[in-house]
């Protein structure tokens, strides 16, 4: 069902009155929010400008960092089942992820290296990967009941559902729990760099429209962390506004929603995916509006900021004196009671799981550089340098790899927070460390690349090569081990902050709010767009608590624990060279010493191909295959047979001269052949009894001819023209119904019957929403 006849549905369940206000709860959503922004913004160009000029920050990293982690790659491609929601059909699709992490799904594969369209793209941001249909059915039981029973039901055991509190679901399967938990680790990383996407480089519109949504919600006194604080900006404020909408429009379309309850439930989905996308649309034009309006005034604000920056300074440091005064005595009583008691213990369920999965980083990244020097003094070679190389250049982005550090940290347990501090979930902590973890591995693998490149130039033999990956790889992990220290400490204090400062601020704001129209008239007007009292007064109950998260911090440092650096340990210039080696151009492990990775299609294009066909073949991939050795094989690029009747085809066009043949077809020539007498190597056909046709008794008619027949072989000559029979009115019967779906639903006594051969499903299973 296309787009528009979703916006039909919901117009149409809606009056003009209705219509027109949830368009006006768009704008008003989103024009507060712009009010805010602009607000944030000069602050925030301030920030900026005073941080150039007076310099800080903390130690320095002693890893390189990439530039362009994933230039010309992509993450992974391959071939599973995917369910249509618009025909209520499970076909066969390639999916395609590049670097930018959103998915795409073809036909085939074949369609994809020709350059075709995809039939879809999937951006996963807000996104949870479910491998249950009972966690589904618990998160959809949140919108409206569902009942125990899914609605639909899948042509394999294991399932892959993308589900989204607001968008459409997107429902997967495959043959294997192996295929199941790599497509799983797949799929998480693309939610967790797709949700990761405000971008650190940008030092002004980040933290203006960070500040501005986190004003926005406190406003509405909601002050504890946000799930839906993922993805690109348009989507997050799409995610602001259908926070309070979503619940007025089931108010208002689940009473006119027909059918039955599962019907029901998928036409929720449908509308609110249309509503969503709506909204989304009209965040993106009017944020991208506010933001030019804001850039084009940039420079007169930049140029005031730097002719004035003293007078700033000094006017707003009396302010926050005369705010300080007032906040410290509430802040420090609170500090006391409430938030002392549960640093630690709080600070520690934070270092347990984190510190383990940089560890298991540590030791992913050892182990692969031990396997490899093995290798090469076995019987390697410089050119098997390069293919080992080029494997080790992507192992930060390898999801399945990465995925036992990712688990580490997923282990992470915030007991009592949620009722305290007002912290829904420890999901925003969970997926920042696992970032941050996949940044440490690539700094660390870029930092080797670079020495091992420089000393390859001076080596001669194998034993030269071991030794100086040997070299190389001691002093990356040093380096490692100590940005790792860095790296937590960091994340400790703002996951530390990020818990406590909400609940000050919602205990102190009533009481302190109501003395800010004294301070602003305390602020020169010329310099009250840089200088704004709620900024300021969540400064200083940042600085009243952040001293005891400091020492916290510093304790366990000293201590040891978890390989925590003490902060007197500070390794400036102990490598001087290193740093100029960052601004080498990328090395192509390939091209300098041979043996490139295997390429994602395994096939050239021949030399009619146009280039975008061949760039694609040429196109690198950073997971070259989902099975390990021993796993079942790849799904196949034809047509799957899922159900024993009904194939799951791959075009839309069955009746076209260029399309597959129909299942009714292909079952007539299968049993017709099997009465004639099938090739030896072919297996015996089942009839809808259970029985097996022997082949001894399915012989030519011929030999029919010429041996005469018992009564037995009459009778199983009878018996097979009555099966032959009711498979043809059973194919006919099932394309007849509801425009020749390829699944439908199982009877009880058919869901018995079928079995895993590779990763095709064969047998009696059929799939239909019940």
């Amino acid at each position: 069902m296309p787009e528009s006849l979703f916006i039909i549905v919901v117009w149409s369940r809606c009056s003009l009155r209705r219509q027109f206000a949830l368009f006006s709860r768009t704008g008003t959503v989103l024009g507060e929010f712009s009010h805010l922004y602009e607000k944030q913004y000069v602050v925030a160009l301030f920030n900026k400008v005073r941080y150039d000029v007076e310099g800080g920050g903390g130690p320095q990293p002693q890893l390189l960092r990439r530039k362009v982690p994933l230039a010309n790659k992509s993450i992974f491609s391959g071939t599973l089942f995917q369910y249509l929601e618009e025909n209520k059909k499970w076909r066969n699709r390639f999916l395609f992820i590049p670097d930018s992490y959103n998915i795409s799904y073809y036909e085939s594969k074949q369609a994809h290296n020709r350059g075709l369209q995809p039939k879809g793209t999937i951006n996963c941001a807000g996104y949870r990967v479910l491998i249950s249909m009972e966690s589904y059915l618990e998160l959809l039981n949140s919108s409206l009941p569902v009942g125990s029973s899914p609605f639909l039901k899948c042509a394999t055991q294991f399932p892959l559902i993308l589900w989204h509190p607001y968008a459409c679901h997107h429902y997967f399967c495959v043959g294997s729990a192996e295929e199941q938990q790599k497509w799983n680790a797949v799929f998480q990383d693309c939610i967790r760099h797709t949700n990761n996407g405000l971008s650190e480089e940008c030092k002004v519109q980040t933290p203006a429209f960070t500040d501005a949504v986190r004003l926005y919600r406190q406003a509405r006194n909601q002050y504890g962390t946000w799930d839906m604080m993922c993805g690109l900006p348009p989507q997050i404020l799409a995610n602001l506004v259908m926070e309070t909408l979503l619940s007025e429009l089931r108010d208002l379309i689940s009473p006119r929603l027909k059918g039955k309850l599962h019907d029901r439930q998928r036409s929720w989905i449908l509308i609110s995916d249309a509503v969503y996308s709506l909204v989304q649309s009209q965040a993106q034009s009017q944020y991208e509006a506010i933001v030019q309006r804001c850039e084009a005034g940039r420079p007169p604000l930049e140029a005031s900021i730097r002719t004035d920056m003293d007078q700033i300074i000094t006017s707003k440091e009396h302010v926050g004196s005369k705010i300080r005064a007032l906040v410290h005595p509430k802040a420090e009583k609170l500090l006391k009671v409430s938030i002392e008691p549960y640093i630690t213990s709080i600070l520690e369920a934070l270092m347990e799981p984190t510190s383990r999965g940089f560890f298991e980083v540590r030791d992913i990244f050892f182990r692969e550089l031990v396997n490899m020097s093995k290798n090469l003094l076995n019987g390697g070679s410089k050119e098997k340098l390069g293919e080992y190389m080029e494997k080790i250049s992507m192992l930060a982005f390898h999801p399945v790899k990465m995925q036992p550090c990712y688990e580490k940290v997923e282990q992470l347990q915030l007991e009592g927070l949620q009722q305290r501090f007002d912290v829904t979930s420890p999901s925003v902590f969970v997926q920042r460390a696992q970032i941050l973890m996949r940044e440490q591995m690539d700094d660390a693998v870029y930092t080797f690349e670079q020495l091992l490149h420089q000393s390859l130039e001076a080596q001669e033999g194998k034993e030269d090569l071991c030794k100086a990956i040997q070299g190389c790889q001691d002093r990356v992990i040093k380096k490692f081990d100590y940005d790792s220290s860095t790296v937590r400490k960091r994340f400790f204090r703002e996951a530390l902050l990020q818990i406590f400062i909400p609940y000050m601020l919602k205990q102190l704001s009533p009481s302190c709010s109501v003395d800010f129209p004294h301070f602003q008239e305390l602020i020169f007007e010329d310099f009250s767009r840089f200088i704004l009292v709620e900024n300021i007064f969540e400064e200083v109950v940042l600085q009243t608590v952040m001293k005891d998260i400091m020492l916290a911090v510093k304790e366990a440092a000293v201590q040891r624990r978890h390989n925590l650096y003490r902060d007197s340990i500070v390794l400036t210039n102990s490598d001087p060279n290193l740093h100029l080696l960052g601004e080498n151009p990328p090395i192509d492990w390939a091209g300098e010493y041979g043996g490139g990775q295997q390429e994602v299609d395994g096939e050239q294009g021949n030399e009619h191909e146009d280039a975008e066909t061949r760039r694609r073949c040429r196109m690198k991939q950073v997971v070259s295959m989902i099975q390990e050795d021993g796993a079942t094989p790849a799904l196949p690029e034809s047509c799957l047979e899922v159900p024993g009747v009904d194939d799951i085809p791959e075009e839309e066009g069955e009746g076209s001269p260029l399309a597959p043949p129909t299942p009714s077809s292909e079952k007539e020539a299968i049993t017709k052949e099997e009465v004639n007498g099938p090739p030896p190597k072919e297996a015996p056909p089942t009839i809808p009894n259970g029985t097996t046709l022997n082949k001894e008794k399915t012989t030519n008619p011929s030999t029919q001819e010429a041996v005469p027949m018992s009564p037995q072989d009459s009778e199983s000559k009878l018996a097979i023209e009555c099966a032959i029979q009711e498979i043809e009115d059973a194919v006919q019967e099932a394309d007849g119904e509801q425009g020749g779906e390829d699944l439908q639903s199982l009877k009880p006594d058919e869901q018995e019957g079928f079995e895993f051969k590779g990763n095709s499903v064969v047998g009696s299973l059929r799939c239909q929403p019940s």
